[in-house]
């Protein structure tokens, strides 16, 4: 007998219905799945039959062939197998019920319960675009996949659980979720107004967190880089719905969410050690998975030691930088894309030593050896990020003082105000998908980045002298429109303009 089960696979971020067919048919005991499985896939011959027996129901000793269609798409991971042992049920007569607009994903246990399952939302996302109106999940997923709405999400704790359910003998009530999303903020870390002096990195900061845009910082050893990075996340505003959403997808896909948080609340903060590999930093990978670009989407990826990265995993991502936002994985299989909208949040020392161009301290490398430094950041590299500031040495008067700084929460609401004006500016012009000002096209920025005569002219005569190239000058007419929106000014003025090539400037230094 023959049945059909509807599961799902990740590919990406995307979930692809995967069709589980079953024959059983008369013959010695016989086990095979087919349909390009991997090897975690194949195992689940044995989860299966312990899980079938140990729930207290018949495991027919028969020829057994599983199918995965489409035969032609890999299958990796144990989901397949609650799909699989209930249509083994179903082809053995155990079990009589009408699955045509159900999907069933879970791992089983040998004792028949079932467990974790990464990529859950995206499947839920599949399911409810299939037009399913059942979704038979682990219960400890339940409450992910119930964030998408027009599904009934059925916890299920064991394989007896969802054969009595099935059978109508012990019915299970679907999880209720829905969307009640209350953002967290980020202020465990460091608060600003406990940072003393860098009051022009802070404020560069803030620049770079209202308007979504890279920024590097320079400076000596201990000078405070790291602090500043560390206490970024407190003044960036807080997730949107939609960016919650994007955002949980791609750490459902990569087994990263955080235990009893369905949906995350606070945008990523990634730093990774200069010694990650290219996979780790970029995604890849035998089966590709998200990368550290990936994982910081809608958040911060800070690169602490910028030179020390690996030159080729840093040139990788100027495909996201570019304005893109998404990073493309080939594989001789075909090619995968994941989200990569990120904030790059980078710091580095002038010199190997540290302090070349320190007041006090005397750099000891040799010139040759501080080009060579320097020149490990590539120049189209560089010219992606919008803000190069310099962290100089903190001086003793300052950081001796019991005077406190602009607290985190004042500048975090004045950078949630400049998104805010930003989103509608979008909305009411009708443009789709851009969140922030470092978003931007060529298009929008002739829209939106108009210049006076007066802005023109500086523009001209900075162009001019810094030798500037056709995307820093679209970078600094982004950066000057964000500058604009914390001063809540509908017009680049002159001055907000000047601002944003004096933070251009300093990358020619």
């Amino acid at each position: 007998m023959l049945a059909q089960v509807l599961s799902c696979a990740v590919l990406g971020l995307d979930g692809v219905p995967v069709q589980v067919q079953v024959d059983v048919t008369n013959g010695g005991p016989f086990f095979v799945v087919v349909g390009l499985p991997d090897a975690s896939v194949n195992e689940s011959r044995e989860r299966v039959r312990a899980a079938i027996k140990n729930s207290g129901l018949s495991f027919p000793l028969k020829r057994i062939t599983v199918n995965l269609a489409p035969g032609d798409l890999r299958k990796e991971g144990p989901a397949y197998d609650l799909p699989i042992a209930i249509g083994l049920l179903q082809a053995s007569d155990q079990l009589t019920a009408d699955l045509s607009s159900a999907m069933i994903i879970g791992e089983l246990s040998l004792d028949g319960a079932v467990r974790h399952t990464n990529g859950v939302l995206s499947m839920a996302m599949q399911a409810q675009g299939a037009g399913l109106k059942r979704l038979f999940v682990p219960a400890s997923d339940a409450p992910e996949a119930a964030l998408i709405s027009g599904l009934d999400v059925y916890p299920i704790e064991s394989l007896f659980a969802l054969y009595a359910h099935l059978q109508g003998l012990q019915p299970i009530l679907p999880t209720r979720t829905g969307l009640e999303f209350q953002p967290d903020d980020a202020s465990a870390g460091t608060d600003f107004q406990e940072i003393r002096g860098q009051e022009h990195v802070k404020r560069a900061l803030e620049i770079a967190a209202a308007g979504a845009h890279n920024l590097i910082m320079t400076g000596p050893p201990g000078a405070g880089k790291t602090l500043l990075a560390r206490a970024f996340p407190s003044i960036l505003p807080r997730l949107t719905l939609p960016e919650a959403l994007e955002v949980t997808r791609v750490y459902s896909v990569a087994d990263m969410l955080p235990n009893e948080m369905p949906l995350m609340r606070t945008r990523p903060f990634r730093a990774p050690h200069h010694t990650i590999s290219h996979a780790g930093l970029v995604g890849g990978g035998r089966w590709p998975r998200p990368g550290e670009i990936s994982l910081a989407h809608r958040g911060v990826l800070f690169l602490d030691e910028l030179p020390e990265f690996d030159a080729r995993s840093l040139e990788a991502m100027r495909q996201p930088l570019e304005g893109e936002r998404i990073v493309s994985i080939s594989r001789a299989q075909g090619s995968l894309t994941f989200p990569a909208n990120f904030l790059l949040l980078a710091a580095m020392n002038p010199c190997p030593c540290g302090y070349y161009g320190h007041p006090t301290k005397e750099c000891t490398c040799a010139p040759a050896q501080i080009v060579r430094y320097q020149k490990k950041i590539s120049g189209p590299l560089l010219d992606r990020i919008d803000i190069h500031i310099t962290v100089p040495p903190v001086e003793f008067e300052k950081l001796s003082g019991n005077r406190l700084g602009e607290p985190s929460a004042v500048i975090q609401a004045r950078v949630e105000k400049a998104r805010t004006k930003q989103r509608e500016r979008f909305e009411k012009a009708g443009v789709q998908n851009m969140q922030a000002n470092a978003d931007m096209g060529p298009a929008e920025v002739r829209q939106f980045c108009e210049l006076d005569e007066a802005g023109k002219q500086l523009m001209r005569a900075a162009m001019k002298q810094m030798n500037m190239s056709a995307r820093a000058f679209h970078r600094i007419l982004k950066l000057a429109r964000t500058t604009a929106d914390l001063a809540e000014s509908e017009k680049i003025e002159t001055h907000h303009l000047a601002e944003a090539v004096q933070y251009r400037a300093r990358s020619q230094e």
